[in-house]
């Protein structure tokens, strides 16, 4: 029951106010002594004395991260939710410094923008220290209108996450808010205006000072000697001038004409340099044309060689095989004549040797088909190759 919101309270953002602190810190501090001890059953007319006693501010710190009061207190407002009349005097306190902090960090968590903007602002006018207990347990030394800064411009502030609010512009630009005016600005305007009539007297005074000193004869003969000395100087000086300008138009045109040579040198330079690439781009073509040509010639004598090679090989070949058919047809007419057998007529002969020219002849044919007896060498070479491997003749 002692953690429990309170049944009046209404929802902050659309939810429980204690779900603005995460449940991890928020299980911390409900685990606390300071918690069960000093914030059980405090009321928003109660909460003012506990809050007194607060002497720094700070998150959890430390290895297990335990709680400071300040921010036990902050959640103890999130429960009771006290009423904004309390919180705006906790603003308004100028005798205790962490109430004021307490009142502005749970304006911050609750109040909307318009209301964070309004009273969080004048607080930047309070230059007053605190003391701030850091994560490793140590303390350090911060300011009233720092802390304030962080409200307003950090998401996260004592290990709780800040809910977002519009920038001030925004709510300027919709009429929300005035623009702010800063504390010093009537100093500053002050200042200005005593600074303007500063400037307004002593003109009048070198005014009044000129009046009286240019009646004066002497002054007169010194303003006429000061105009004079300035007139023989300005002559000198246009004279030096013209003398510089002439001086240095020659040593322009000196160094233009240099440059022109110099050009005129690079540019035959250059045209030496590529009539000699020119050259060795020739030589290197020639080179390589002689070189192509008697690769050309010595293929065509290989080729010539080749063929003529082949052509009296062929023609040898050819020669002993018909010498050799001749001698065997003379033997075989002499000697191998099938003859007769009884009973036997030359027609029954005729037709017996028959299918033996008839077979002859389809090897011819076929052996003319192949292409092996063209009469190219060549060709009949490759004819040959082609037939070992099972392919078409060349049909040449």
């Amino acid at each position: 029951m002692a953690n429990r919101t309170d049944p009046m309270a209404r929802n902050i953002r659309g939810t429980n106010p204690q779900n603005l602190v995460e449940k991890i810190v928020r299980t911390k501090i409900n685990s606390t002594i300071y918690w069960k001890e000093q914030c059980f059953g405090l009321t928003a007319e109660t909460l003012v004395d506990k809050a007194m006693e607060v002497d720094h501010l700070g998150g959890t710190f430390g290895g297990n991260r335990k709680p400071t009061p300040f921010i036990c207190l902050v959640l103890k407002m999130l429960q009771i939710q006290p009423d904004k009349d309390i919180v705006v005097e906790f603003i308004k306190n100028e005798d205790y410094k962490y109430v004021r902090i307490l009142g502005a960090f749970y304006l911050r968590l609750t109040g909307t923008d318009v209301d964070v903007y309004r009273y969080l602002e004048p607080l930047y006018n309070d230059y007053r220290k605190l003391r701030l207990r850091l994560s490793d347990g140590n303390f350090t030394l911060t300011h009233v209108d720092e802390v304030i800064d962080q409200l307003l411009t950090k998401d996260y502030s004592c290990d709780i996450a800040l809910p977002r609010i519009k920038k001030r512009w925004t709510l300027e630009a919709l009429g929300s808010l005035e623009p702010r005016r800063s504390a010093l600005e009537d100093d500053f305007e002050e200042e200005e205006e005593k600074d303007e009539e500063d400037q307004l007297a002593n003109d009048a005074d070198e005014n009044e000072n000129d009046y009286y000193r240019g009646r004066s004869p002497t002054r007169e003969r010194d303003r006429d000697k000061k105009r004079d000395s300035h007139r023989y100087r300005d002559r000198d000086y246009d004279r030096d001038r013209d003398y510089d300008r002439d001086r240095d138009y020659d040593r322009d045109r000196y160094y233009e004409r240099d440059r022109d040579y110099d050009k005129d040198r690079g540019r035959g330079r250059d045209r030496d340099r590529e009539r000699d690439r020119e050259r060795d781009r020739y030589r290197v073509r020639e080179e390589r044309d002689r070189d192509r040509e008697g690769r050309e010639r010595d293929r065509r004598d290989w080729e010539r060689g080749r063929r003529r090679s082949h052509s009296r090989s062929r023609s040898r070949s050819r020669d002993r095989k018909d010498y050799d058919g001749d001698e065997r047809r003379k033997r075989h007419g002499r000697s191998s004549a099938s003859p007769r057998r009884r009973g036997e007529s030359l027609g029954d002969v005729v037709m017996r040797d028959e299918p033996r020219k008839k077979k002859e002849k389809k090897e011819k044919k076929e052996k003319r088909d192949d292409g092996t007896d063209h009469p190219d060498p060549e060709i009949a070479e490759a004819n040959r190759l082609r037939a070992s491997l099972g392919l078409k003749p060349l049909n040449v």
